[in-house]
C-alpha cells in the first residue's frame, strides 16, 4: 500500500496495491497492521457505513464532537466523488484548511480522516457507492455540520453542471466561525 501525506497533519491518502488481469482485479481493502503502521498508532473501528448517492448530491461537511469525535476511513466502490476533509481543530496550525481528493471505484484510493475534522463529498458520476469505517458509533447528540459553501473555507468543489443536492440539515448548517 502506498501512503501519501496531505497538507493537513494526519489526513492520509491510501492507495492499495491492485492486482488485475483479464478476469478483473483483487485488492486488500483493509489490513489492521498496515493501517496502524501508516497512521502511527493502533486504531479501532467500531462501525461500517455504506451510502449510495446520485450525481450532484453533496453530503457534509459532517463531524461528531469530542468525546465522540469520529475518525473515518473512506472509499468509493462504484462511481466517483470529490471527497473533502476540513480541519476544525481550533488548536491546530491548519485550522480552517481543507484537502480534497477524487475517490472512485476505478482509482481505489482511500482517505483517512482523523477525529476532529469535518468531512463531506460531492458525487461526480450518475451514482456512487461510498463506504466508510468509523472509530466511534454514530451519536446524534454529538453530531455537527459546517456549511459546504462557507466562504471562509473556500472549498473548490468541482462543477457537476447543476446546483448541489443537499439534505435539509446540510442546507441549514452554520459557518465554521460559528462553532463553539
Amino acid at each position: 500500500m502506498h501512503i501519501e501525506t496531505t497538507a493537513i497533519e494526519g489526513v492520509l491518502i491510501l492507495q492499495p496495491k491492485v492486482f488485475g488481469d483479464a478476469r478483473g482485479f483483487f485488492l486488500e481493502s483493509f489490513n489492521q497492521n498496515v493501517f496502524d503502521e501508516a497512521v502511527g498508532r493502533h486504531v479501532d473501528f467500531v462501525q461500517d457505513n455504506h451510502s449510495r448517492s446520485a450525481r450532484g448530491v453533496l453530503r457534509g461537511l459532517h463531524f461528531q464532537k469530542a468525546p465522540r469525535a469520529q475518525g473515518k476511513l473512506v472509499r468509493v466502490t462504484a462511481g466517483a466523488v470529490f471527497d473533502v476533509a476540513v480541519d476544525i481543530r481550533r488548536d491546530s496550525p491548519t485550522f480552517g484548511r481543507w484537502v480534497g481528493v477524487e475517490l472512485s471505484g476505478e482509482n481505489h484510493r482511500q482517505l483517512w480522516i482523523p477525529p476532529g475534522l469535518a468531512h463531506g463529498f460531492l458525487v461526480l458520476t450518475d451514482t456512487a457507492d461510498f463506504l466508510y469505517k468509523t472509530t466511534e458509533f454514530y451519536s446524534p447528540a454529538d453530531e455537527g455540520a459546517v456549511r459546504w459553501d462557507d466562504p471562509d473555507l473556500a472549498i473548490a468543489w468541482p462543477d457537476v453542471g447543476e446546483a448541489p443536492k443537499l439534505s435539509a440539515k446540510d442546507a441549514a448548517a452554520g459557518r465554521l466561525r460559528e462553532l463553539a
